[in-house]
């Protein structure tokens, strides 16, 4: 079927509720203009299913783009008893409409220009939004988050929002990512650096209008702490005295933890042993500071509070699932005067198509992430003024699932692993810059040289299959090899590189590999229940130091999700990161990592990433740093009153 053609032919005569016939032969389609949707449907499940007649829900194609006039190709149903067959359509589902009246009055010129576009972008360009003013900074921010509670996020895209919502005792400066106050105005350290006096600000209230104080911020820390929040960033908190032992349950009393007040803006924090990055874990979003009251008050169903109390720069006005977030300055905050941007929305699209289209039509003002690039245009993109690449310090890599077969053999692992050309895989599929991984902490790692891991070697790597008893490949078990995607975006690119590792395992080792692509929030509950085989991953430095790499694999870190644990490698990072001598830091560090990537590869590192953004000239504040940090709050768009008609 051709929609250009059943646009050009009926969509002009159309008459708000009025059917029209589009000449199709088959007589199966017709044409509706929507002129109200105020009563949106329970979610079905099913993204193909999405008009109601009466209570029955029938195929649907949206096919307008968000600047015409809303145009449905709805299937013919037989007529029931009930539900006439020529009843207006009354609800689009998952789409963004649910009031069209704004929609309407918008000519057929419109609409032809941007329906060319719109074809592209596939079903995810649907519809108009809310009758509500744009924002004065747009975002498009990949993934819809998973939550945006600091202590249960692991998302680049879920921590993006939440940190504009709540903040720490330190923050991050946008140019370098190296922490600066934030909550505490200053800070104390000890001569033997493990004790941490923090000095609140005086004039800390929350949002909503209440005093900020050293009960709140004690409060979050043991929150994330606590075993029933199951925060898998809680081991950032272990450097604190007794933290590991209050998490793991040996010790019930939070007191004995080491944080507490000594008065209304005074917080201690004693650590186990000096710890170099320990500001920079204070700025970052796990020990942001959250509402106490609210919490206790509404327990896991917080974040729905309306006001929500937040400590930080934004408050939330609103969260649209699969639609927007929307963010309104928080003029309580203590640092309003420095906020750039009153009102800011952040869009959870996945498609790059969709992205650059709305980035190329005034939709949006920024689009993060390489992958909402479509890897078609890269080459020529990067050319371009408003595209921006800059190293970064995150890895691509595999994580295997150690406590299934056979992956629990680490010869099998190291065969996989071997059977890699990591250099094809970055020429044929990345575009951006980025460099095969010999190590999984990236070259540019603060005060650290990584050891070099496994290369290709078929030769070794059919050898070590033969020695775990697969010879060339025979008896190998059905395994997945899983990755995420969504709106053909990160789908595309985790799809490549899937399909390529699958041909490279099949001529290699003589093993078929099957491929499994899921959701995001599915891909996320899988690895931490375990529920896969191998799959893709990816790690970006929580702050520049190797320990923020290697932490993650140690066998009490919520984040290692392989199964996998070792003792000498549990010692090496604990001694690690309580040495003050460097070189001794470093070499034992170094010991870790060789563990990791050569002797029992849980992993394979696979690449290092380039950082990626694009936005225009007009957009201030967005700086290329190692950790990919841009605080909301620096960020603003400048206005150009000369000239009419420029994309915004």
């Amino acid at each position: 079927m051709s929609l250009l053609r059943h646009v050009t032919r009926g969509s002009p005569a159309v008459k708000s509720g009025q059917p029209t016939t589009p000449h199709e032969p088959n007589g199966i389609f017709a044409w509706w203009r929507l002129s109200r949707c105020d009563n949106p449907p329970a979610s079905s499940g099913r993204p193909d299913l999405a008009l109601t007649r009466g209570k029955a829900l029938i195929p649907r194609k949206i096919i307008a783009p968000p600047d015409a006039a809303l145009l449905v190709a709805a299937r013919r149903v037989p007529p029931r008893k009930g539900v006439p067959s020529d009843e207006v359509p009354r609800c689009l589902y998952p789409s963004r409409i649910w009031n069209v009246d704004a929609c309407r009055g918008q000519g057929p010129k419109n609409f032809l220009l941007s329906l060319g576009l719109f074809l592209l972008a596939g079903p995810l360009f649907t519809g108009c939004a809310r009758h509500e003013p744009r924002a004065d900074l747009v975002i498009i921010n990949n993934m819809e988050p998973e939550s945006l509670d600091p202590a249960i996020v692991t998302g680049i895209a879920d921590m993006r929002v939440v940190s504009s919502l709540f903040e720490g005792l330190a923050r991050q400066d946008p140019k370098t990512s190296n922490p600066i106050p934030g909550l505490a105005s200053r800070w104390d350290i000890s001569p033997d650096g493990r004790v941490y006096t923090f000095h609140l600000r005086t004039n800390l209230m929350w949002s909503t209008g209440e005093a900020l104080t050293a009960d709140d911020v004690v409060y979050s820390w043991i929150r994330v702490l606590r075993p029933e929040t199951a925060s898998d960033y809680a081991g950032q908190l272990f450097y604190l005295k007794n933290a590991e032992a209050f998490n793991a349950g040996k010790i019930k009393d939070p007191a004995l933890v080491g944080v507490r007040k000594l008065d209304r803006n005074t917080v201690r924090v004693e650590l186990n042993h000096p710890t170099a990055f320990f500001l920079d874990l204070c700025a970052f979003s796990t020990l942001a500071v959250v509402p106490r009251q609210t919490i206790s008050k509404f327990g896991d169903r917080w974040l729905m509070a309306r006001p929500l109390p937040v400590s930080g720069a934004y408050q939330l006005e609103a969260w649209r699932v699969n639609d927007k977030i929307r963010l309104r300055k928080n003029h309580r905050y203590w640092d309003a005067a420095n906020t750039r941007t009153e009102l800011a929305d952040f869009l959870p699209i996945g498609s790059p198509t969709v992205a650059l289209n709305l980035y190329e039509t005034g939709g949006a003002d920024v689009v993060w992430d390489k992958e909402l690039v479509p890897v078609e245009l890269l080459d020529l993109l990067l050319k371009r003024p408003d595209f921006h690449a800059y190293p970064l310090l995150g890895t691509y890599f595999i994580r295997f699932n150690v406590t299934k077969k056979p992956f629990n053999d680490a010869r099998v692992r190291q065969a996989f692993a071997l059977a890699i050309d990591k250099e094809r895989l970055v020429k044929k599929i990345m575009k951006a810059g980025e460099h095969p991984a010999s190590s999984f902490t990236p070259p540019g790692t603060a005060r650290y040289h990584p050891p070099t891991g496994l290369g290709q070697d078929l030769r070794r790597a059919r050898q070590l299959l033969v020695e775990a008893g697969y010879p060339g490949g025979k008896g190998f078990p059905r395994v997945e090899y899983m990755f995420d995607g969504s709106g053909g975006g990160a789908a595309k690119t985790h799809g490549k590189v899937a399909v390529e590792l699958q041909q490279m395992w099949r001529d290699g080792l003589g093993v078929d590999v099957e491929l499994r692509q899921a959701e995001w929030k599915v891909y996320l509950a899988n690895q931490s229940k375990k529920n896969f085989d191998f799959c893709r991953a990816s790690w970006i430095g929580d702050y520049n130091d190797p320990d923020t790499f290697l932490n993650l694999f140690m066998s009490n870190n919520g984040n290692n999700r392989t199964g996998w644990s070792n003792a000498r490698y549990d010692d090496l990072v604990r001694t690690a990161e309580g040495e003050n001598d460097a070189a001794k830091r470093e070499k034992e560090f170094q010991d870790a990592e060789t563990i990791l990537i050569r002797d029992e590869n849980p992993i394979i590192p696979l690449f290092y990433y380039m950082g990626f953004n694009y936005h225009s000239g007009r957009i201030k504040g967005i700086y290329g740093n190692m950790l990919d940090n841009h605080p909301l709050s620096a960020i603003s768009k400048e206005s150009d009153p000369h000239r009419v008609g420029e994309r915004p």
